[in-house]
C-alpha cells in the first residue's frame, strides 16, 4: 500500500485557534517528524484509549523513541507505518466565548413576586487535561470545532448557574433589583461550580466578562413599580393615605384629559381598596374599625426599613412591666407567674385572650378581633378576696358588698313613726 509522503505532522498555520486538532490519517507513517508547540500536546488514540503523549518539541514518530507505538504497527504498509489517530490539544487560554439565556424563576424575597432570571455574559476557557478532554468529549462532541465545545460548556454553565445564583439569593435575602451590588460575589461561585461540573471533561472556565444577570422589561418594571408604591406609602404614612391621594390625584387628571381614567393605585378601587382608602385620613376606616396600614414587608434596597409585622397594632402600646399584687415585686407584661414569689399573675385588663391584644379599661369587647373579653374579677374592699359575680357579702369577712349601683342611689329617708 502506497502511503502519502507526509515527512511533517503538525497543525497547519490556519487551524492554530483550534482547542483540537484531529491528524487527517489514522496510519502515521514510521520516521516522520512530529512538531509540537509549546501551546500544545499530541495524544496517540487506538480504540477510545490514549497509548502515547508528546509534549513540546520535535519528535521522530519511532518506536525506538516512542515504546508504545511498536504495539501498533500496520501490517498492511509493510510495517511501514503505525494505526493510531492522532490528536494536538492545545493548552492556552481561549477568549470570546459567549453565554447567555434564561436562568430560572424566583421568588424576589423583598416583595414575594416571582420574576424571571436571566444571565448573560463571555467567557475564556482552558484545557485542565487534554486526555480527561478526548476521551471523555469526543463521543458527545465534535471536538474538533471549536462552536460546538463552546456551545457545550455554555449549556453546561446555565445549568450550573439555575442552581447556584437561586441559592445564593434566596440563601442571603438578596432583592432582585440591588444584585448588581452582588455581581462579584454571583460571578465567582458561578466560576467554582461550573469548574467543578467540567473538571471530568478536562476542560476549565479561567476568566468571566460582562456579567450580568438581569430581568425581562415587563417583570422590572412590576417591580419598580412596587418599589415606588412603597417609598411614597412611607412618605404618607400608610398605602391607605397613599392610595387615597394618588386616586384623587389621578381622577383629576382623568376629568382635565377629558373623563379619560388613570392608572397605577386607581387600580386599588376595583380590588375593593377604595372604600378604605377613602376614610383612612383617620386611624379608622368606613366601617369603623382600624384601617390597616401598608402590609408587612422589608423594605428596598436603598429605602431604608419596611413596615415591620405589627405596625398596625392596635390600642394603646403594652406596658413594659406591671407590679404583682402579692409581693409588690415589678414583673415583665404579660408573665403568667411572679418570677420573685411565684404566685399566678392576674390577668391584665383588657387583655384578650384570643388575639393576644390589649384593649383599653372598660372595654367589653375585643378592639382587634372582636371577641368578648372576660370582665375583671370583683375584691372585697375590705379583706381583698375575690368575689364572684352577684354575690352580696363577703365570704372571707361577712363584710357586705358595695356595687356601683348601691353607690349611685340617694339615700332612703326613715319611715316615719305611726300615730297614736
Amino acid at each position: 500500500m502506497v502511503l502519502a509522503s507526509r515527512e511533517f505532522i503538525a497543525v497547519p498555520d490556519g487551524r492554530k485557534q483550534q482547542i483540537v486538532f484531529k491528524w487527517p490519517d489514522v496510519r502515521v507513517r514510521k520516521h516522520s517528524r512530529a512538531i509540537v508547540d509549546a501551546d500544545e500536546v499530541a495524544l496517540f488514540i487506538n480504540t477510545g484509549q490514549v497509548i502515547g503523549t508528546m509534549g513540546p518539541g520535535r519528535h521522530q514518530v519511532d518506536a525506538d523513541e516512542m515504546p508504545f507505538l511498536g504495539t501498533f504497527v500496520d501490517i498492511a504498509t509493510g510495517g511501514n507505518a503505525y494505526r493510531a489517530e492522532l490528536y494536538f490539544v492545545g493548552t492556552r487560554e481561549y477568549p470570546g466565548f459567549t453565554f447567555g439565556g434564561r436562568i430560572d424563576d424566583v421568588q424576589d424575597p423583598e416583595t414575594g413576586l416571582i420574576v424571571t432570571l436571566r444571565v448573560f455574559g463571555d467567557y475564556s476557557l482552558q484545557v485542565s487535561d487534554p486526555v480527561a478532554l478526548v476521551t471523555n468529549l469526543v463521543g458527545t462532541v465534535d471536538v474538533t470545532d471549536n462552536d460546538r465545545v463552546a456551545g457545550w460548556v455554555s449549556d453546561q454553565l446555565l445549568k450550573v448557574m439555575r442552581t447556584e445564583v437561586t441559592t445564593q439569593v434566596v440563601r442571603n435575602g438578596w432583592p432582585i433589583l440591588g444584585l448588581s451590588a452582588h455581581t462579584p460575589e454571583l460571578e465567582q461561585a458561578v466560576l467554582a461550580a461550573a469548574n467543578s461540573q467540567l473538571a471530568t471533561y478536562g476542560v476549565a472556565l479561567v476568566r468571566m466578562g460582562n456579567f450580568d444577570i438581569n430581568l425581562p422589561e415587563q417583570d422590572e418594571a412590576q417591580l419598580k413599580g412596587l418599589a415606588k408604591d412603597t417609598a411614597f406609602s412611607r412618605l404618607a404614612g400608610g398605602f391607605n393615605r397613599y392610595a387615597a391621594g394618588d386616586m384623587a390625584i389621578e381622577a383629576g387628571e382623568g376629568m382635565a384629559a377629558g373623563g379619560g381614567g388613570g392608572t397605577g393605585v386607581l387600580l386599588a378601587a376595583g380590588l375593593g381598596l377604595g372604600g378604605q382608602a377613602a376614610g383612612a385620613t383617620g386611624s379608622q376606616g368606613a366601617t369603623g374599625a382600624p384601617a390597616p396600614l401598608l402590609p408587612p414587608a422589608p423594605g428596598f434596597a436603598g429605602g431604608g426599613p419596611g413596615f415591620a409585622p405589627g405596625a398596625a397594632r392596635v390600642g394603646p402600646a403594652p406596658a413594659t412591666a406591671v407590679t404583682c399584687p402579692h409581693c409588690q415585686a415589678s414583673v415583665p407584661a404579660g408573665s403568667k407567674f411572679c418570677p420573685s414569689c411565684g404566685k399566678e399573675m392576674p390577668a391584665a385588663a383588657g387583655h384578650c385572650s384570643a388575639c393576644g391584644a390589649d384593649n383599653p379599661p372598660g372595654a367589653r369587647f375585643c378592639a382587634s378581633c372582636g371577641q368578648p373579653l372576660a370582665r375583671e374579677a370583683a375584691h372585697c374592699a375590705s379583706c381583698g378576696a375575690e368575689l364572684a359575680p352577684g354575690q352580696r357579702f363577703c365570704a372571707s369577712c361577712g363584710t357586705a358588698v358595695t356595687t356601683a349601683r348601691d353607690e349611685a342611689a340617694p339615700p332612703t329617708a326613715p319611715h316615719p313613726a305611726p300615730e297614736g
